[in-house]
């Protein structure tokens, strides 16, 4: 990739039955960061994120409460409209499947595909859960014909419909996969996928007529279209198409990376590809990339109301600041892998990895440099063996970094940025200032000068994951904030630090938590667990609905 290619990140649009809760945000901060190194790399860039409005789900659930379907989803839409610049996350837009400019893009795509031949009228009899928004076939069943999901009877449903032709594309798909290994991530998640299309695809069912709320079939209003073509056409008219007036973000003018959960992983490589190349798309106007990523569990425990382990991210951010937050969910989980949330090990990391690495080592340099140099930069000096050996060190580093940004594994350049850290603490150990400016102080400048530079530096690559604390690190350097445009790779421009720079000193950047502060933390964000006992059986959430929709083959 140039780096003037123009770079799309999205999160999926999240359904509206619920509020924003730890693995949404986790999805978002993450789709953030990526954005953020794209920008520091001079990349146009373009965020979105937004919320999955239609459906029967939405339609009983608003009714439940008294609303219109409408109304509900403003309520909830407005809450993750809301949590996201809390969380440091910067979106460039929010698309809603309700707003106007979304529902005529989702009709137009349909008639493409209609006018191409790849949907018919047919009808189907089944079973179907409307807390997953999906039909169910027996064997998917527990005994009493309960969704084996959520527990409760399932209900059947018999009525017209319109089919997508899907099985005709079972071979471009397989041979898609093979030319373009880049567009299912991680390799795990893609070999999956390859079997599933490889068992066979089945023309699948894409509207209903058992409720209103969704968008109209064009041209036979008594049928509306089946919520997942509706949601995933959303990465195409936020942009106002290929050709509209963002559409220079999508392949094959620009790379565009879809972040999603891995249970929603088939439709985005499956389903979304497929409704694409009826329409008329080429291949090479496809995603660029569809990364799946693994479920979050809390203690080791799936997030559950009835064991109230469910995290609140705003709350997580109020109480220790977002960019802690941000930190640890990009550097403690592996992308692409699920992982496990702790109150304590975040708490853990920060004070190992930004209170006693990077804050400490902050603090000690510009404390020597207030101590031997009035708190301004220090005169360089020659180069020693210490010196080439750290930046040979660093050199590696840094790459390591660069190639993990890259290939969207957040966790692994966040690694290697503290390796820089590490590296840098164990030179000032081992090059010992304070007493080198007893003796020969333009070495013990030459030390700080080395390290300061560096940390310049690192305040570029901490920045897509601690925008804030980034920001005031390069504050207390004597730099301005970052300022990236398009166009420049702040990274090929070093942030000069002349002699005599003034530094500024005063609050630590990261001040450590004892074990006193760290208790009444803990009090504060974590509930008291309930009686096991008393504990009711309770299937875990997902990040969001899993449907399986209807076959064709599946139908009465």
């Amino acid at each position: 990739m140039t780096g003037a290619l123009p770079f799309y990140i999205t999160t999926p649009i999240y359904y509206v039955n619920d509020v924003p809760h730890l693995g949404t945000a986790y999805t978002t901060i993450v789709a953030d960061a990526l954005r953020r190194y794209a920008v520091l790399r001079g990349r146009p860039t373009r965020m979105l994120t937004g919320t999955d409005e239609h459906g029967l789900k939405i339609e009983r659930r608003a009714a439940e409460e008294g609303q219109s379907p409408q109304a509900f989803a403003d309520g909830v839409s407005a809450r993750f409209r809301e949590t996201w610049p809390e969380l440091r996350v910067e979106a460039d837009d929010f698309i809603r499947t309700t707003e106007p400019r979304h529902i005529q893009f989702v009709q137009d795509l349909w008639k493409r595909i209609e006018d191409r031949g790849f949907l018919y009228l047919g009808s189907y009899d089944d079973w179907y859960c409307v807390g997953c928004e999906s039909f169910k076939t027996e064997k998917e069943l527990l005994p009493g014909n309960l969704c084996a999901i959520h527990l409760k009877p399932v209900e059947r449903l018999k009525e017209e419909t319109y089919f997508f032709k899907l099985s005709a594309f079972q071979d471009q798909l397989l041979a898609l996969f093979e030319k373009r290994p880049e567009l299912i991530r991680p390799e795990s998640r893609a070999n999956e996928v390859k079997s599933f299309v490889a068992g066979g695809l089945r023309d699948l069912s894409v509207s209903r007529t058992s409720f209103t709320w969704g968008i109209p079939v064009p041209g036979n209003d008594k049928h509306v279209m089946y919520v997942w073509f509706d949601a995933l056409s959303n990465y195409l008219s936020a942009l106002g198409g290929p050709d509209g007036e963002h559409g220079s973000f999508w392949p094959p003018k620009g790379e565009a990376v879809h972040l999603v959960g891995k249970d929603i992983l088939r439709f985005h490589t499956v389903y979304w590809p497929a409704f694409l190349l009826a329409a008329g798309y080429a291949e090479d106007s496809l995603p660029t990339t569809v990364y799946a990523h693994g479920f979050l569990t809390v203690d080791g425990q799936k997030m559950s109301k009835s064991l109230r382990n469910a995290v609140d991210p705003r709350k997580l951010a109020a109480v220790l600041g977002a960019d802690t937050l941000r930190y640890h969910l990009l550097r403690a989980i592996a992308f692409g892998q699920d992982g496990d949330f702790s109150h304590e090990a975040m708490l853990e990391r920060y004070n190992a990895d930004l209170g006693k690495n990077l804050g400490n080592l902050l603090s000690r340099t510009l404390g020597l440099c207030t101590k031997f140099f009035d708190g301004t930069m220090p005169a360089a000096g020659n180069d020693g063996e210490l010196e080439t050996q750290l930046a040979a060190d660093i050199a590696v580093e840094r790459e390591r970094a660069r190639e993990a940004w890259a290939r969207h594994e957040p966790h692994q350049a966040l690694e290697a940025t503290f390796a820089i850290s590490s590296l840098l603490n164990q030179y000032i150990d081992r090059a010992a200032p304070w007493a080198s400016a007893k003796t020969d102080l333009p070495r013990a400048g030459h030390t700080l000068q080395t390290i300061l530079h560096e940390l310049a530096k690192l305040s570029l690559w901490l920045w897509p994951a601690m925008p804030d604390k980034a920001d005031a690190m390069r504050a207390q350097l004597g730099l301005a904030p970052v300022a990236a445009q398009a166009g420049e790779d702040l990274f090929a421009r070093a942030d000069a630090l002349p002699a005599g720079t003034v530094f500024v000193t005063g609050t630590p950047l990261f001040p450590t938590y004892d074990r006193e502060r760290t208790e009444a933390i803990l009090t504060e964000l974590k509930p008291p667990a309930p009686k096991l006992e008393t504990l009711p059986e309770e299937p875990p959430p997902t990040l969001r609905r899993d449907p399986e929709p209807p076959a064709a083959a599946e139908q009465a």
